[in-house]
């Protein structure tokens, strides 16, 4: 029970209602410490027949308020003291005792379901490993020889066809090569050896896994893949990546081909971890000053002496990037951990980075019970918060590994990188080197992160404004992963504390917040995908005519989300360089006091916050309900607000007051409309600051702005709505300038 507790600060690991659903509904669990006698325990209860002097206790049952109450706080302290459970006894109207024996039986059923989980987890491994034995039995009585693929028991079949069989497998193998060789000039891969029956489009592994669209969906996660094979280690057969970055058609592999694909995988795996574990030493020879002393670079020349042969030449018009940084954040090693390899908490975790993400293969899910020894292939595309720099779309490998006791390592690399691909797809904009993190364990369940990012990318598809953010490393680097895993632990942490009582009309109870934040997590996920184009969102880019400026609108039909109201949604983004620190301009735009002179639904009068959900130590890292102080004005906002060392943003949408009182009181909050917009506040690249930050006198701000054209779904957009959201983008920057003082 520690360790899920510990492991509560990054995300649920511990889902007691699907547990509960697996349990047996017999007396003693449908009781569920709810069910109890008047001033006693279930040990008090015995005896009736034995003692028929003493007068028979009434039979109490807790109502479903108390029952509620009770579990929510079981949920945040299993264990109460003395004092806590006098003062739930008196809120709910109990004897002190039915608190105590409540919590009692509550635990026992706990630890009771626990292990049967755990024997339930024992029977499965049980299973796994006899299906392993028979396999690998079934092996041995038919080895394979390595050089033809045929029998390997001597004197079944003659020398002749022996050789026969070695000379067509060196044959197959200068096949192959050839087919690489003319997959390289072709710019697609050309098959080795045919499929034995045609095979329809709709069979590749990149739309079993991700969709026909491009979007990952828990229902493909579960599909099998066709070269899904079970070799007898409790481990899939390596899947073809994706079909641009194969050689030959996957489907036309036989079974030697997919353990020389395991192979490779697994040596790219672990050279990629020697290598991190080289650039994540503190005396590491491969990071010098810069010229500046302000940060470190990467030292190419003895990288090039002391890393990975697996890199190839870097592609045409590619340059490299590479940065390393380290924090401490307030969340225990395995915890972490399991927020790197679980691609649902990695997406949300870092929801400002990852614009969407999927795994495609599982090569194995880590040994020991534990997931060192890890391997999977991943898909993801990782975004800048500005329409100028297009997402970054990787296939990679992610692996993990435990070194020690408390030390723990996860590395990503490009597949391509596999097969030293030194041009790449077309739509493929950028490899990633081996880069990721080491985690190690201090007291008090903080954890110390040192995080390397290396990549390869084209610099031709960033636009000249953002160029020096990226080259710089602050735009895609480690210190904005870092930066963002140190913010998102701190909201965990002060979401899983239990507010105290306050008299402040603006502090919710902790259902009402988690709710809160929720609805605002899927606003900001809203928001990103209109900024970054990513396919989390199906959007189409519009020809926008001779507007003449870097400003992106797109638009998207809605009608199969049930979250949304159907129509057709205009988004426009663009980014825009201001001479004023990034610090200044996002108190200015978060403030409920200055909205009027850039808003124009707020009538040109102040705001005034009603509800506030801290989110951080920083005073601007919060969820608000905002409303207009005219009583002619009956808007509500709600807003989202977050800074950190890499950046800052202000979300914010519509919202109207009988949704926002069903939110507030736990209610489903799936059902609300949302239409986003706001900010992103970035720095420009040119440090001005002694230690490299951003603390002067420039920034980069990029404006988004979302709106639902009518409720018609069949409806098309006209040029009027072009330009009345182009106008409207254009008109806010207007103001917001004229007030900060920009010419």
């Amino acid at each position: 029970m520690e360790g899920h507790s510990e492991m509560g600060l990054i995300g649920e690991s511990f889902d007691t209602s699907n547990l509960l659903g697996r349990m047996r509904d017999d007396e003693y669990e449908s009781r569920s410490g709810s069910d109890n006698f008047d001033g006693g325990s279930g040990d008090d209860q015995d005896g009736g027949d034995d003692q028929p002097q003493k007068k028979k206790k009434k039979y109490h049952r807790h109502t479903p308020q108390q029952i509620q109450e009770l579990e929510a706080f079981f949920k945040e302290c299993p264990h109460p003291d003395e004092k806590q459970r006098t003062d739930l006894s008196k809120r709910l109207g109990l004897e002190n005792k039915q608190v105590k024996f409540w919590f009692q039986n509550r635990r026992t059923q706990m630890k009771t379901q626990m292990e049967r989980h755990e024997n339930m987890i024992l029977k499965q491994e049980n299973d796994k490993l006899r299906a392993e034995n028979s396999v690998m039995k079934e092996a041995l009585a038919n080895p394979i020889c390595n050089s033809c693929g045929g029998p390997a028991i001597p004197g079944q079949i003659s020398l002749e066809e022996h050789q026969t069989r070695i000379e067509n497998a060196r044959l197959k193998d200068e096949l192959n090569r050839i087919c690489a060789l003319a997959n390289k000039f072709l710019g697609r891969p050309l098959s080795s050896m045919a499929s034995p029956m045609p095979l329809p489009a709709s069979n590749s592994c990149l739309e079993l896994a991700i969709g026909r669209n491009g979007i990952a969906g828990p229902s493909n996660f579960g599909m099998s893949l066709p070269m899904g094979l079970d070799v007898g280690d409790g481990v899939l057969g390596s899947s073809p990546m994706m079909a641009n970055m194969s050689s030959r058609s996957p489907m036309g592999m036989m079974g030697n081909d997919v353990q020389m694909e395991r192979t490779m995988l697994l040596d790219l795996a672990l050279s990629a971890m020697d290598e991190l574990v080289k650039m994540t030493q503190a005396d590491s020879p491969l990071w010098i000053k810069s010229s500046d002393g302000r940060n470190e670079v990467l030292n190419h020349e003895e990288y090039a002496r002391m890393c990975s042969p697996y890199i190839g030449p870097k592609p045409a018009g590619y340059v490299t990037e590479a940065t390393r940084g380290t924090g401490v954040v307030l969340a225990n090693g395995l915890a972490l951990v399991e927020t790197l390899m679980d691609v649902d908490r990695w997406l949300e975790m870092f929801a400002s980075i990852v614009a969407s993400a999927a795994t495609l293969d599982v090569i194995s899910s880590g040994t020991g019970g534990t997931r060192s020894g890890a391997l999977q292939v991943m898909l993801a595309e990782i975004q800048l918060l500005s329409p100028l720099v297009p997402a970054r779309q990787l296939s990679f490998l992610r692996f993990c590994k435990q070194h020690a006791e408390g030390v723990w390592a996860v590395v990503d690399v490009s597949l391509d990188i596999a097969r030293n691909a030194a041009n790449l797809h077309p739509l493929v904009s950028c490899r990633r080197l081996p880069s990721g993190c080491v985690i190690q364990d201090m007291p008090n369940g903080f954890s110390k992160i040192t995080w390397v990012e290396h990549s390869q990318y084209d610099e031709s598809v960033i636009h000249q404004l953002c160029r020096p953010l990226v080259s710089s490393g602050i735009g895609f680097g480690a210190h904005r992963w870092i930066a963002t895993l140190l913010r998102q632990c701190e909201c965990l942490a002060i979401l899983m504390s239990t507010p105290g009582t306050s008299d402040d009309p603006t502090v919710m109870n902790q259902a009402g917040r988690r709710s809160m934040l929720k609805l605002a997590q899927r606003m900001a996920e809203y928001f990103c995908s209109g900024i970054c184009a990513s396919s989390a969102r199906k959007w189409d880019i519009l020809p926008i005519g001779n507007l003449g400026d870097d400003m992106r609108i797109m638009a998207r039909k809605n009608g199969d989300d049930p979250n949304e109201a159907p129509g057709i949604v205009l988004s426009a983004s663009t980014s825009v360089w201001m001479p004023v620190s990034r610090q200044k301009v996002f108190d200015f735009l978060r403030s409920g006091q200055f909205r009027g002179e850039w808003d124009m639904l707020s009538n040109g009068g102040p705001m005034q916050e009603m509800i506030r959900i801290p989110k951080g130590q920083e005073d601007g890292n919060c969820v608000s309900i905002l409303t207009a102080n005219s009583t002619d004005s009956n808007v509500q906002y709600l807003q989202e607000s977050w800074t950190d060392a890499s950046g800052s943003m202000v979300v914010y949408s519509p919202i109207n007051m009988q949704s926002l009182n069903v939110v507030m009181s736990c209610g489903d909050s799936s059902f609300v409309a949302l239409r986003p917009s706001g900010f992103a506040i970035l720095p420009d690249g040119h440090p001005v600051n002694s230690d490299g930050s951003d603390g002067g006198g420039s920034c980069l701000l990029t404006v988004g702005l979302q709106m639902l054209q009518n409720g018609n779904q069949t409806s098309k957009f006209t040029v009027e709505s072009v330009e009345t959201v182009h106008n409207l983008i254009s008109c806010t920057i207007q103001k917001i300038k004229d007030a900060l003082g920009v010419a």
